[in-house]
């Protein structure tokens, strides 16, 4: 990574104490880069303690890190190792400051020496999942995250440059027109994936990098590739990144990459410091690594208790893995490399002083627009989101327009129009719920963006609001139209544009209460078993089923029949069908629409058809306002949980 650092060659990590003592490879930190040398993050960590309460609460709190302490710094690659389940993510969470509001964190986190905040753009953290639109390019996705984290004091042609020079350094210029695509779409590799998750991060050019296992899903070829470009990122940007990365198993191409290292059993601290001690330290223990085996799975499979089967196996003299992992710890614990950490730890403290400079990304404006752009490619290309319901409203259009082919004006006319009428609002709203896969997607890339700082929630509900009317007027029009003038419902101009209307108010308004459903479900059936719920019993209370007069009082009309938008979608579609006709019956009655309404259908007519719509867009704009708060509130939320769990002051 840095130029100034040599890394050690395999057959270097593996010194015997006849060449070198391992007093003296404990002093191999002295070498490294002075603290003047580099302006960069110096990332010092203590003490650090996080512990989880059960999800049953009767097991009391469970400790996942245990006393930690360790440094990062600019220029260097820092390597956190373990078996699974040693709290190497969570060590990565808690550095980060992503750590869930459900544990419990105590002890020291410096930035430069100091407690601070890191200012957007100064740090960046990669994720295990590599969580991107499918439907985009390579070039689209990277282009469109420069457009949101770059500030506007940069051309568009300037972000433009930004984003092909990241896209090359990470090596993905022959796939820059190629769909990232997902399940049951072909795109490009898992290693190409993760390294467009990297791009879209590094496009701002951070000094502070985390990684969670990214490698992980990669074979040996893809992960050393990966990490050999993340680890020389320097050398093409001139920047002195402090990196940090989880890591399980690496090859051993890939361990030689690593600057330091931090072992860790059961969360807790076997090693801490440079590679080049690494050997020398298990050999000193009783574990030597064998030569014919990579350090890094030595070091794993010495402190991995969770195959164990037999008793001999570990630091030799019949010690079980447990009692290794035991002596491991307390020989680094009273070690000269672990009073060399100490000691760099205040070494930091005293003379880093650096202020972080803090950046900024595109206006409120600007993100707006980008978003829309995104999310109508988005919902352009993916045929899930609003083309196959589209096609379905078709069909089910000219099934209707048959079945009710020129309904006429007789006495049965009455109930086919009122039967037509409510199908066609019920089915149309229902029908939406065929959306949430693809909108659960979306909030996957939208929650990853919102906590790296990419844009906020008010951004993302503009764009994906804005970008959805045209596909919303589109699912109105055509089937409203060829369901209307088959039918022959009330000719007039006035009462088809109401028809249409009322229509895509409908299909918005309950876009946003499935809007609401996914932001506090994250998986998909379980958010369309609880949208299809809402609605049916907003359809049972609508006021067709049981006419408003038999609606039981407690909760069923007050307040349910109140705050179901069925009953003011019905309301006015039967306003606007059934007023300024008139019907015969069989007994050559002639009857009048407005009383049809109010005596056989009950119907408010104290008000126009004009109010019910009003009051869906009412209610429609209140339920879009109801997501950002619930989002808004959950970024409040975990803060404050964290800030009581927590008994020191995070960085």
């Amino acid at each position: 990574m840095a130029s100034s650092l040599s890394l050690p060659s395999c057959s270097e990590i593996k010194i015997s104490s006849s060449e070198k003592s391992f007093k003296q490879s404990v002093l191999d930190i002295e070498t490294t880069t002075t603290l003047d040398e580099v302006d960069g993050i110096y990332l010092t960590w203590k003490d650090i303690w996080v512990n989880t309460i059960s999800s049953n609460g009767k097991n009391g709190s469970k400790s996942i890190l245990q006393g930690l302490t360790g440094y990062a710094k600019p220029g260097q690659l820092l390597a956190i190792m373990g078996p699974s389940g040693c709290g190497k993510s969570t060590l990565l969470d808690t550095l980060a400051g992503r750590l869930s509001s459900s544990a419990r964190q105590t002890g020291e986190i410096l930035i430069n020496g100091h407690k601070q905040e890191l200012s957007y753009g100064t740090s960046a953290y990669v994720t295990q999942d590599d969580i991107l639109l499918a439907t985009l390019t390579v070039g689209e996705a990277v282009y469109y995250s420069a457009q949101l984290q770059l500030p506007d004091t940069m051309s568009k042609e300037e972000k433009k440059e930004r984003a092909d020079l990241t896209i090359k350094e990470m090596g993905l210029q022959d796939a820059i027109n190629t769909r990232i695509g997902g399940w049951g779409v072909k795109g490009i590799s898992g290693g190409q994936k993760r390294r467009v998750s990297i791009c879209i991060e590094i496009i701002t050019h951070p000094r502070l990098l985390f990684l969670d296992e990214p490698t992980s899903g990669l074979d040996s070829a893809a992960s050393y590739y990966v990490m050999k470009r993340i680890a020389t990122l320097d050398l093409r940007d001139g920047i002195q990144r402090t990196i940090i990365t989880s890591i399980h198993q690496p090859s051993n191409e890939v361990f030689q990459l690593f600057h330091n290292l931090c072992l860790l059993s059961s969360g807790r601290t076997v090693y801490f410091g440079p590679v080049s001690a690494a050997c020398e330290f298990f050999s000193s223990n009783n574990s030597p690594c064998p030569s014919l085996q990579s350090p890094s799975d030595h070091f794993v499979n010495t402190i991995n208790k969770d195959f164990e089967q037999d008793p001999e196996k570990g630091l030799g003299g019949g010690l079980s893995t447990e009692e290794a992992i035991h002596i491991l710890v307390k020989s680094y614990d009273s070690s000269e490399i672990s009073h060399q950490v100490q000691k760099e730890l205040s070494e930091i403290k005293k003379r880093v002083s650096h202020t972080i400079e803090k950046k900024r990304h595109a206006d409120f404006l600007t993100q707006c627009l980008i978003l829309t752009r995104r999310s109508f490619v988005n919902m352009h290309r993916e045929a899930g989101y609003y083309w196959l319901r589209l096609l379905i409203y078709g069909v089910l259009a000219l099934s209707l327009g048959t079945m009710f082919f020129h309904i006429g004006s007789s006495n049965e006319s009455i109930q086919a129009r009122a039967s037509l009428l409510v199908f066609v609002v019920t089915f149309v709203t229902f029908v939406t719920v065929a959306g949430f896969p693809s909108f659960v997607e979306d909030m996957k890339v939208f929650e990853r963006e919102r906590l790296s700082g990419h844009y906020g929630v008010t951004a993302f509900t503009i764009g994906n609001t804005l970008s959805s009317i045209p596909f919303l007027l589109l699912m109105s029009l055509i089937p409203g139209t060829l369901v209307y003038y088959l039918v022959g419902l009330h000719l007039g101009h006035e009462q088809f544009l109401y028809f249409i209307s009322m229509l895509f108010i409908s299909v918005f308004l309950v876009e946003g209460l499935m809007m609401i459903v996914a932001s506090m479900v994250s998986n998909f059936l379980i958010a369309i078993i609880i949208g299809t719920g809402i609605l049916g019993m907003m359809m049972l209370d609508g006021g067709f089923y049981r006419l408003p007069s038999d609606i039981p009082n407690p909760f069923w009309k007050y307040p349910l029949h109140y705050i179901s938008f069925h009953k003011y979608a019905y309301q006015g579609l039967f306003k606007n069908e059934f007023q300024g006709l008139t019907f015969t019956t069989s007994n050559q009655v002639i009857v009048s629409g407005e009383d049809i309404l109010k005596n056989l259908w009950q119907m408010e007519m104290n008000y126009s058809k004009w109010v019910d719509f009003t009051i869906l867009v009412g209610m429609a704009l209140v339920y879009r306002i109801l997501f950002l708060i619930i989002i808004k509130s959950f970024e409040k939320v975990k803060p404050m949980v964290a800030g009581i769990n927590c008994s020191q002051e995070k960085f």
